[in-house]
């Protein structure tokens, strides 16, 4: 494939990217005036955004046959379509019940473009063969913050109802100027799988494993290798050139990982265990998207305008994490910047949570964003050095049950004791990322 057309579809993809996070960011600022319309107490509205991580966790278990069945970018301009139009729906409702009903369908829509968009992203860094992943995330982040900024802007002057409205629009747009360059390419990686390819079997698990060894570089067991600190950021292309391989006929579409790979139970046991350290620093995410703001307004008796900035702070700090994060892996290595960045996440957000001060928690949303920033990206990258796709698939889709199934425990939790109590566990969950880290690394060297 032409490296104009991978440009191409680079840039369509950090834009989708970008956009699912400002989509998502203008939903979750507007949350607090979505709670007091309904009237739902902390506990309702914790089942009511139960909502958003079904809907997630069905269509992350549906989405990679889509995406089998039709490729990943017309996944992808699909997801971004049904996203937009369904971030609408919550300020039409008056009840829990109905604003779950609702968030069903958003989380479907979300949890679809999660697995789309970075099932294509892998594809396309196996193709350039260079480490450009957090690029992706950092666009998500930076679409987070731009998107929570304007919805602090207008919070005090426009209704939920315009606002979303206004999101919508902005979603279609973009989807209307960035969607066709998806739909015209197939990925890099795509084709069709004939009987002859199909005999590759081995040959694909063979070159994987040596991929992930090539990308491993200190020589200590293979726990520890998972999480070295060699510079590889993601697993190679596969030698049969399947990475430059002819545009897929405009029917069913396959990865080139599309042959099944023999995993050994050493090989799964960490891809689960990456994908606990990227549940255990979503889960923060999703927390701080969906409770940030009710936590300065409520708890520190801030300007609805002034809640809305926690969230920016937090988006802001992660997308110079992210951007910075190349140079950081380098310098410090993946097992320190894993466990350095959960024990400073942790920091942040005790600071956060239990700061009488609105400046203080803000400045620890910000902190506990740098902390944050590259752990799951590290994490979906191990497991995808390790396995492939499919470790991709795992480590992603617990990394984002964490980030969407966080928001309704915090909610129960701050029932039970307090919103401040409850966003501690925010902390706790960093710090056992950092703990997991550590201990992957002593058990290889010991």
């Amino acid at each position: 494939m032409p490296g104009d057309t991978l440009s191409r579809l680079r840039i369509a993809l950090t834009v989708f990217f970008a956009l699912d996070g400002f989509v998502f960011a203008g939903w979750v600022v507007r949350i607090p005036a979505i709670k007091e319309q309904t009237g739902a107490s902390a506990s309702a509205l914790g089942l009511a955004l139960l909502g958003v991580s079904a809907g997630a966790v069905v269509t992350m278990m549906l989405t990679g046959r889509l995406c089998h069945r039709y490729g990943n970018h017309r996944v992808t301009v699909a997801c971004a379509v049904l996203l937009s139009l369904s971030v609408t729906l919550p300020p039409l409702t008056h009840s829990a019940p109905a604003l779950a009903a609702v968030l069903l369908l958003f989380g479907a829509a979300y949890g679809g473009i999660n697995v789309a968009f970075n099932s294509a992203a892998v594809d396309l860094v196996a193709a350039l063969d260079r480490p450009i992943m957090p690029t992706f995330h950092a666009a998500f982040s930076l679409g987070g913050m731009i998107g929570a900024g304007l919805g602090g802007l207008v919070a005090d002057s426009l209704s939920p109802s315009l606002h979303l409205l206004g999101l919508c629009a902005v979603g279609l747009l973009v989807t209307a100027l960035a969607g066709p360059t998806l739909l015209r390419e197939a990925a890099p990686g795509s084709r069709t799988v004939s009987a002859e390819e199909s005999t590759g079997d081995s040959a694909h698990a063979t070159h994987g494993t040596a991929s992930a060894s090539r990308a491993l570089d200190d020589g200590t067991d293979s726990a520890s290798r998972a999480l070295n600190d060699g510079t590889a950021s993601a697993p190679q292309a596969p030698d049969d050139g399947t990475a430059s391989a002819p545009h897929a006929p405009h029917g069913r579409t396959h990865s080139a990982e599309t042959p099944s790979r023999h995993l050994t139970p050493r090989t799964r046991r960490l891809v689960v265990v990456f994908g606990l350290i990227a549940l255990c620093t979503a889960y923060g995410e999703g927390a701080l998207a969906d409770w940030g703001a009710l936590h300065l307004q409520q708890d520190l008796d801030t300007s609805p305008g002034l809640a809305a900035a926690g969230y920016s702070c937090f988006a802001l700090a992660m997308t110079v994490g992210r951007l910075s994060g190349t140079a950081l892996l380098q310098r410090l290595g993946r097992t320190r910047t894993v466990v350095a960045g959960g024990a400073t996440a942790a920091v942040g957000m005790l600071v956060a949570s239990l700061t009488p001060a609105a400046w203080a928690a803000l400045l620890g949303f910000a902190v506990t964003g740098l902390g944050l920033a590259n752990i799951f990206p590290v994490a979906v990258e191990r497991a995808g050095a390790l396995a492939g796709p499919t470790g991709v698939a795992v480590a992603s889709t617990l990394g984002y049950g964490g980030m969407l199934l966080g928001p309704p425990a915090i909610g129960f939790m701050a029932d039970w004791f307090s919103l401040p109590v409850a966003l501690t566990s925010v902390a706790a969950l960093a710090a056992t990322a950092a703990l997991i880290g550590l201990t992957i690394r002593r058990a290889g060297s010991g």
